[in-house]
């Protein structure tokens, strides 16, 4: 099997996959490290010890490769929300004020990163919409679970979506403000939102 660029792609074999999933775990801590800004195939090829033909034998193109890191990244980022979710009470507010300290907190190197695949996405859709296009997908089940299960599924996805959409707004204005006092503000509207909604079960 070829890729668009011609070169031979790996089958599937439990080998390759294997072999993929090496190169991607060291690709993956390169750019939690460095970032986005020159990401390449030849610079990931560098941060993995092999050459960019390798990569494109395991991979579809740079722009695959660097689909599948952002979302490795992701599931690093829903990963520890959901540890600390894990501590909180039952109470949705709970579960979503423990993501939010989770997000909050995280270590700056991945909020920056993930910030920055969303900018690609904005900034050239024609080439990394799917940076863009992934990431509620990736979040909204995460979200959904934390709603009361005897909730219908539409009013589950509902309340899913305030909350994301919010929580996005509050990672840029921690990203872009000196203090976080706007967050900070804006998170406890928030969570009386969603105390509201959950009083109205």
């Amino acid at each position: 099997m070829e890729n668009a660029t011609g070169y031979r792609r790996s089958a599937g074999s439990a080998r390759g996959e294997t072999r993929r999933r090496e190169l991607l775990a060291r690709i993956t801590d390169d750019v939690a490290e460095n970032g986005l800004v020159d990401f390449s195939l030849r610079r990931a090829a560098r941060s993995a010890g092999t050459t960019h033909k390798v990569l494109l034998y395991h991979f579809e193109s740079a722009e695959d490769l660097l689909r599948q890191v952002v979302f490795s990244l992701r599931e690093r980022r829903i990963g520890n929300a959901l540890t600390a979710v894990a501590a909180s009470s039952s109470s949705l507010a709970d579960r979503v004020r423990a993501a939010w300290v989770s997000l909050r907190d995280e270590e700056s190197e991945l909020r920056r990163v993930l910030d920055q695949a969303m900018g690609l996405a904005m900034y050239d859709p024609g080439r990394y919409a799917a940076l863009g296009r992934g990431a509620s997908q990736q979040y909204l089940p995460t979200l959904v679970s934390f709603c009361p299960a005897d909730w219908p599924e539409q009013r589950k996805s509902e309340v899913a979506s305030m909350i994301l959409a919010t929580l996005r707004g509050f990672l840029v204005d921690l990203l872009t403000s000196s203090d976080g006092d706007g967050a900070a503000a804006g998170f406890e509207a928030l969570l009386r939102a969603v105390e509201r909604e959950e009083a109205a079960s």
